[in-house]
């Protein structure tokens, strides 16, 4: 190794090992605005954080140097890594999460200038290696924040996509499934897999798909429509599209799109009505003198 290195190595550890206290409450004082964020995090979980950060610091100089991706450094990244995860699942932005690390310069960029005052390129240089160092955790951190968020929107998308779209029993054998709002891959996946869990389940041998909340058709969304259908079939249940109103109805006949090979129905009462008779069943109305004498 680099004797200049291991000087600049030792230094910082010397730095972090006598100076601890001090860095630790400088740091903490300087983390009271933004960071701290009291409304989201206790102080006392804080300091310990920054305790253990502190700490990780001296042992990854020690055993590793300035480069955070190797083996020494997995314990500082470990940490990072959970306080990352932490602060995303609280609230906190991207910004008050990357401040964490870089809160730490100042304390450290004074204790490194009361130890070298007198020796101006040594001073140079540590504050070079310790701002490299700082910002490498702090981009580290940052990286490991989006990547949680992201999780998280991801699930929280594949909830919302669950949710909407629900499959309602009408009948004994007969489901239906409303569709509201537009019709992507993502979203056929999951209409797919819905429709055809229920199917299995209930042994339905109809299914109605009814589309009455779907804003426009086009070709896209024709062919998801006719890719449930077709899934639905190979279950064995029969599928019936209703909610084709005129101006989509139109639209399929602009398009070209080829729905010949769809049962469709104006209304989700008609496609009911056709799906009772489908199973053998149908609603009748009462007359008024057979409801007045069973009155």
């Amino acid at each position: 190794m680099d004797k200049g290195l291991q000087n600049r190595q030792a230094g910082l550890s010397e730095i972090l090992t006598k100076d601890e206290s001090s860095l630790l409450a400088d740091w903490l004082k300087e983390m009271s605005g933004s960071v701290r964020r009291s409304d989201l995090i206790k102080e006392s979980e804080l300091r310990s954080e920054s305790a253990l950060f502190l700490k990780l610091l001296r042992q990854g100089v020690d055993s590793g140097g300035y480069d955070i991706d190797g083996a020494a450094w997995q314990p500082m990244r470990e940490l990072l890594a959970e306080i990352s995860r932490s602060r995303a699942q609280q609230g906190f932005t991207p910004t008050e999460t990357a401040t964490f690390v870089l809160s730490f310069k100042k304390p450290l960029f004074k204790a490194i200038r009361t130890r070298f005052e007198k020796d101006a390129d040594a001073l140079a240089t540590e504050l070079w290696s310790a701002t490299a160092l700082l910002d490498s955790l702090g981009l580290y951190t940052i990286e490991t924040y989006i990547k949680t968020r992201d999780a998280v929107i991801r699930r929280q998308q594949e909830e919302m996509l669950e949710l909407s779209t629900p499959v309602v029993k009408l009948w004994d054998g007969i489901l239906a499934l409303p569709i509201i709002g537009t019709l992507d891959s993502a979203r056929t996946q999951v209409v797919m897999e819905t429709l055809l869990e229920s199917i299995v389940k209930t042994n339905s041998k109809v299914a109605i798909i009814d589309i009455t909340g779907v804003p426009t058709v086009d070709t896209v969304v024709a062919q998801h429509l006719l890719k449930t259908v077709t899934a639905a079939r190979l279950m064995g249940a029969d599928c019936i599209i209703s909610g084709v109103r005129p101006q989509i109805a139109q639209t399929i006949v602009h398009l070209g799109i080829n729905l010949l090979d769809v049962t469709t129905k104006a209304t989700l009462s008609d496609a009911f009505r056709l799906a009772l008779q489908r199973t053998g069943l149908s609603l009748g109305r009462t007359s008024n003198h057979t409801a007045q004498k069973t009155a």
